[in-house]
């Protein structure tokens, strides 16, 4: 075996003992050989903040008498402030934008025993190294996850939607919570990019006029777009009053991986870079919103998997001890969408290219969740 067979990994490279070691508990025995292990770029089509690299490796080991394969996904994490999009931070916004997402999170989260703590039906790779590169990046060998392509219906949403509940109320879980703990995250959150990014641009009369803009969002969804915004800090007071518990931040459907072999068991979660701790309900928006906002799925679907997401997770709450009227976790989690999602729906990554009929499409659909995202607030009851 040669060692330059993973150059493609740089600095996240490990040398060829530990490599073994990591690929020994792997395969779940005491000690291999290492016969071969290259290492390749892994695509990915989403750009994050932290994520500065990610690859597979793989190869064979010998085993006594046998030669067996072993496979790894390696994911290079890093503060943002290395990453291009933070040259488009003010100066004077910069260090408040650095605290609102630590880095860290994700290399202490895989670093725990989440893993154990998990209620039934979830799980995550089983991290097998976690090395530091230097003081804002570390490297992340994960077990590769065999994961099985598929379009989620109306039952696997709101399995998972049960599940996040668990994890939500989980008081297994609930320590770890403080990865990465911000500190109210939406007001946190409002201080920053909604006051300095978002809620300019939707006073931004330039913006409005952009050919993709004009094509799918109408004057009135514009003006109750502004409306909702002068209603941030009552929004906010609302918030504070609902129960604190932990999320995973960004439960979307390509995080919750369904394992080959196990369709029907659960999910395995991915991607920890938003961990922590917020109001009942943070992860309803990402899990029902993911994939309108990439273009993935029609937003006239949200109404019937909100009604059927919401039951479900409040079933998860209950079931481990945290019994919330409905009422209330559908409040929450309708001003939390409509804060960190239906207030930025702007597709501001497609605003620079020219008008094509798929940007004019996905920003539709986009302004269609903006509009369903409204229209719930407006008919749930505000807490008091």
């Amino acid at each position: 075996m040669t060692v330059e067979k993973r150059t493609a990994l740089g600095a996240a490279d490990v040398d060829d003992d530990v490599l073994a070691e990591m690929v020994a508990a792997q395969l779940g025995v005491e000690a291999v050989e290492l016969l071969s292990a290259i290492a390749e770029v892994a695509p990915y089509d989403l750009e994050a903040l932290t994520t500065a690299g990610r690859f597979w490796v793989h190869g064979k080991a010998r085993c006594g008498d046998m030669a067996m394969p072993f496979r790894f996904f390696v994911k290079v994490v890093q503060s943002w402030e290395r990453s291009p999009f933070f040259a488009f931070v003010p100066t004077e916004l910069r260090e408040v934008a650095l605290a609102s997402v630590p880095w860290r999170r994700e290399p202490d989260v895989y670093a725990s025993d989440l893993g154990d703590r998990l209620p039934a039906g979830l799980s995550m790779p089983a991290a097998r190294g976690v090395v530091e590169l230097d003081q804002l990046s570390a490297a992340i060998w994960l077990d590769a996850v065999e994961a099985v392509p598929v379009r989620w219906d109306t039952r696997r949403f709101t399995h998972a939607a049960y599940l996040m509940g668990r994890l939500a109320a989980s008081a297994d879980v609930a320590p770890l919570s403080a990865i990465g703990d911000i500190d109210n995250v939406p007001r946190t959150y409002a201080a920053g990019r909604l006051t300095q990014q978002v809620l300019p641009a939707l006073h931004d009369e330039d913006l409005w006029s952009h050919p993709v803009m004009t094509a799918a969002f109408d004057n009135r969804l514009r003006d109750d777009l502004r409306t909702a915004a002068a209603r941030v800090p009552a929004m906010l007071d609302e918030l504070d009053l609902v129960p604190l518990a932990t999320f995973h931040g960004d439960a979307c459907t390509r995080n919750l991986l369904v394992r080959r072999g196990a369709e029907e068991d659960g999910f395995v979660l991915i991607d920890f870079g938003f961990w922590g701790r917020g109001p009942v309900g943070f992860d309803l928006s990402q899990l029902l919103l993911g994939e309108v906002q990439t273009g993935e799925r029609d937003a006239d679907e949200l109404p019937a998997l909100e009604a059927a997401c919401v039951d479900d997770y409040v079933r998860g709450l209950a079931d481990e001890g945290l019994d919330l009227p409905v009422e209330v976790v559908r409040r929450s989690h309708a001003l939390l969408m409509l804060e960190f999602s239906g207030l930025s729906a702007i597709p501001f990554e497609l605003l620079d290219g020219p008008p094509s009929p798929e940007a004019v499409r996905i920003a539709r659909e986009r302004a269609l969740a903006a509009r369903f995202i409204l229209d719930l607030v407006d008919a749930t009851t505000p807490l008091r």
